[in-house]
C-alpha cells in the first residue's frame, strides 16, 4: 500500500459523480467494455479468458480476495476519466490541494533554534503549484519516497516558512512516522 499515491487517488475519486460498480460481474463487464475484449481483461487480471466470460455472464459471483482487490483497483483506475481529469485540472490551476496529516515533523535549521522533531497534526491548504508537482510526479511513476519529499517541501514553504514571511534560514523539513495522511481537493 502506498500512502501518498493512494491518498492522491482517493482525493480525486471523491470527485466522482457516479458510484463505482460494486459487484464482480458489473466490474468485469465495465473492464471488458473499456479494454474492448475479454482477452485483454484476462491478461491484465492474470486469469483465464473463460473465467472472465463467466464473471460477465454472472455464472461466478464471488471472486477470491486477491482477484477482488485487483479488479476493484483496475476499475477505479479507469472510472470516469473526464471527471478525474477535471478534478486534477481544477486542483492544479485554481483550487490547490489540502493535506491533513498526523506525523513526526522536524527541520534542520541554524544553531540556536528548536528544531527537535515532534508529532504534529496539520491540516494545510497547499497552493495549486504544489498540487501540480504532486500529481505530475505521481503520473510519472515517482516513488513513495519522492512523493513524501515533495509533500515535505510543500509543508516547509507553506506551513513553516509561511510563504517566505518567517523561518527564512530553514534548510530541510523531515516528514516521518506518518500516522495519518489524507488529501482533499
Amino acid at each position: 500500500m502506498t500512502l501518498f499515491g493512494d491518498g492522491l487517488d482517493q482525493a480525486v475519486q471523491r470527485a466522482f459523480t457516479r458510484p463505482v460498480p460494486k459487484s464482480a460481474g458489473a466490474q468485469m463487464r465495465y473492464l471488458v467494455k473499456q479494454l474492448k475484449g475479454t482477452k485483454a481483461v484476462a491478461q491484465m487480471l492474470r486469469i483465464s479468458q473463460r473465467t472472465v466470460e463467466r464473471y460477465v455472464k454472472d455464472q461466478i459471483k464471488k471472486p477470491r480476495p486477491e482477484l477482488a482487490a485487483r479488479l476493484e483497483r483496475e476499475v477505479k483506475k479507469r472510472w470516469q476519466p473526464r471527471i478525474r481529469a477535471k478534478a486534477k485540472e481544477r486542483a492544479v490551476t485554481t483550487g490547490g490541494i489540502v493535506i491533513d496529516t498526523r506525523a513526526r515533523l522536524g527541520y534542520t535549521a541554524p544553531i540556536g533554534s528548536t528544531d527537535q522533531d515532534r508529532i504534529r497534526h496539520l491540516t494545510v491548504a497547499l497552493p495549486p503549484q504544489y498540487a501540480a508537482r504532486l500529481f505530475e510526479a505521481q503520473e510519472q511513476g515517482a516513488t513513495e519516497q519522492r512523493l513524501q519529499e515533495l509533500a515535505a517541501e510543500a509543508l516547509k514553504e507553506v506551513y513553516f516558512q509561511d510563504g517566505g514571511r518567517r523561518a527564512g534560514q530553514l534548510e530541510e523539513v523531515r516528514f516521518t512516522d506518518i500516522e495519518h495522511l489524507e488529501f482533499d481537493l
